[in-house]
C-alpha cells in the first residue's frame, strides 16, 4: 500500500523563502510524520530548529536525506543539478523526490539519471516574494497557488499521488504536465 503524506518523513533541502514556508506549512499543520531540514549554514540550521520551522535539521545533506520518504530540494536553480548528484547515494528506493525550481529540462534529465527505485518529480511552486530567507518565510505563501508537477516516464502513479498530495495539503492547486 503506497504511503500518505501523513506517514511521510520529509526532508527540504534549502530553507530560504520557499523552502522554509513549505516546512512552516507541514509542521504547523501535521501534515506529515516528521519535518526535517538542511542548510549549508550553521546560523541558518539553527535559527528553522528554534522557529520549530523542523523536527530536525543539519548542514549535512547525506545526513539529511537518510531514510526521508520525501525530499524537496528547495535551493536555487543552478545548484540543483549538483544536489541531485550529492545525495543520490543516499537515496532509499521508494523515496520520492522533488525540485521546486522554475525551470525543467536539465534538472528532470538529471533526475532520470537517479537510482533505480527512487521516485523522481519535476515541482514548480507558482509563488513567492521579492525577498529570500528563513527570516521571511511564512505558513500559508502555497495557498491556491498553482504547484506545476512534472513526472518523468519512470516516475510511479503512487509517487504522482504523494506530490498532488502534497502540494493540496499545503493549499496549492496541483497541476500535471511533461517535462
Amino acid at each position: 500500500m503506497p504511503k500518505q503524506l501523513k506517514d511521510c518523513s520529509i526532508t527540504v533541502i534549502g530553507l530560504g523563502l520557499m523552502g522554509a514556508s513549505l516546512c512552516l506549512d507541514l509542521k504547523q499543520g501535521g501534515l506529515c510524520r516528521e519535518v526535517r531540514g538542511v542548510a549549508r549554514r550553521t546560523v541558518t540550521v539553527l535559527e528553522a530548529f528554534f522557529a520549530e520551522a523542523v523536527d530536525l535539521a543539519t548542514n549535512d545533506p547525506h545526513t539529511g536525506v537518510l531514510g526521508a520518504d520525501i525530499v524537496i530540494l528547495a535551493t536555487p536553480v543552478r545548484t540543483i543539478v549538483n544536489m541531485l548528484e550529492e545525495i543520490a547515494p543516499y537515496l532509499q528506493p521508494g523515496t520520492m523526490i522533488m525540485d521546486m525550481g522554475s525551470t525543467k529540462a536539465e534538472i528532470c534529465a538529471a533526475m532520470d539519471q537517479l537510482p533505480a527505485g527512487v521516485q523522481p518529480i519535476g515541482g514548480h511552486p507558482m509563488c513567492g516574494k521579492e525577498t529570500s530567507g528563513l527570516d521571511v518565510a511564512e505558513p500559508g505563501l502555497y495557498h491556491n497557488a498553482p504547484w506545476v508537477l512534472t513526472p518523468l516516464p519512470r516516475t510511479s502513479e503512487s509517487a504522482i499521488t504523494l506530490a498532488r498530495e502534497l502540494a493540496q495539503a499545503v493549499g496549492a492547486r496541483p497541476i500535471v504536465l511533461e517535462p
